[in-house]
């Protein structure tokens, strides 16, 4: 899933596997048809070990591998805090309106995917953040220590 939050626009994709190469070709359709004017698209993604520069080099050639990573700037979240990523809060939603049944073809998971993201995408739904930076610093103290400036008086010798 590829989410903006901004625009309350997603969308969803199925494929078989979740390789380098499958994720390289959604990120070339994001960059591509997605965002086809974007100088620069900043993806968060969890961290996933497909999730990076080095996939599009194993799915395309090069110049290719080089023109889409020109235009992409990947933030990765904290290994324990996938939960930050508003795209994982929009596939609890999708989990919970769409996939809470058993589909029993690929087929026809594929157009339950798009009529449930056409609808989404129609009404622009977005994802109400309320997570503060105070709360992060509370919840995220454990991953990003707070350290004490350190007072170094000036006869201090190195």
């Amino acid at each position: 899933m590829f989410f903006d939050p901004n625009r309350g626009w997603r969308r969803v994709s199925n494929r078989d596997h979740r390789t380098r190469v499958d994720w390289a070709e959604e990120v070339r359709q994001l960059l591509d048809v997605d965002y086809p004017q974007a100088r620069k698209v900043k993806l968060v993604c969890d961290n996933l070990n497909t999730h990076n520069i080095a996939s599009l080099y194993e799915a395309f050639p090069a110049p290719e591998a080089h023109r889409l990573a020109r235009r992409l700037e990947i933030y990765h979240t904290p290994r324990n805090g996938s939960w930050l990523n508003v795209a994982e809060i929009e596939l609890s939603i999708l989990s919970k309106q769409c996939l809470a049944r058993r589909i029993p073809t690929s087929e026809l998971l594929k157009l339950e995917l798009e009529n449930w993201q056409q609808e989404r995408n129609h009404s622009a739904s977005k994802v109400i953040w309320r997570f503060s930076t105070e709360d992060a610093r509370v919840k995220l103290q454990h991953l990003y220590p707070v350290f004490e400036e350190e007072s170094v008086s000036s006869n201090a010798t190195f």
